[in-house]
């Protein structure tokens, strides 16, 4: 291994054995480098992968901050797969699918899918990290706009089956957050613990000609997670 790669194994480990402590800043680049006895290109290297891997954010005026490892980051303004997150998490991930069905759309998702007939994909899936579940994601797609759904579809990635197999293009989604109270069958399904609400996002997800394809409300366990977003002021 070359040198960087060396010191950002050192750091890694020191991260994930808890020496180096979450939430607290890494020391200075000079420190660094006098500890290190490298240099200032060597250092900004491992500390680029360090951040590259989700394991540090480098905060301009103060430094580069130790990332939670237990706490998973959720763009909030992203149209992102679970798949496509799993990168980002740090642990054993699997998904779990709970419901399969294509089914007559009933009244009420009528009005959530704006369809007037035809027939929906209901699908079920609990997510898994390192072995407690934590999230339920349940989704409603259009089977006139999404066809040929199969449940390894949903095993794997429904949005890349989606853009890859389909060819088309998922451009935006319009998001609510609340947070609820957990029904009992969903502490059965989910690992909650002390916790009995969970922080419910239902999403309605666009193609790029915009045509609203999915309806989808995901409920999380409340401690392993936090949902970001970038803001800019404007006056109303």
């Amino acid at each position: 291994m070359s040198k960087y790669q060396i010191i950002y194994q050192d750091l890694l480990d020191k991260i994930k054995n808890n020496e180096i402590k979450a939430n607290t800043y890494l020391p200075s680049e000079n420190a660094l480098m006098k500890l290190y006895n490298a240099s200032r290109d060597t250092i900004r290297k491992s500390l680029n992968l360090l951040a590259q891997n989700g394991y540090i954010i480098k905060e301009k005026g103060k430094g580069s901050r130790v990332i939670d490892l237990n706490i998973i980051n959720f763009p909030v303004s992203g149209v992102t797969s679970f798949k496509e997150l799993k990168k980002t998490i740090h642990g054993h991930v699997e998904t779990i699918v709970q419901v399969f069905l294509e089914e007559e759309v009933s009244e009420e998702l009528k009005e959530h899918l704006y369809m007037e007939n035809g027939h929906i994909y209901h699908i079920e899936r609990i997510r898994k990290i390192d072995d407690e579940k934590v999230i339920l994601d349940i989704d409603y797609i259009n089977a006139q706009v999404v066809t040929g759904i199969k449940i390894e579809n949903a095993k794997d990635s429904l949005y890349e089956y989606i853009e890859k197999q389909l060819g088309l293009k998922i451009s935006f989604a319009k998001k609510e957050i609340t947070v609820v109270k957990a029904s009992k069958e969903e502490k059965d399904l989910l690992d909650l613990g002390e916790y009995d609400l969970l922080v419910c996002v239902k999403s309605y997800t666009y193609l790029e000609d915009a045509t609203l394809f999915q309806y989808t409300i995901s409920k999380h366990r409340p401690d392993k997670f936090k949902f970001t977003e970038f803001a800019k002021r404007s006056e109303l």
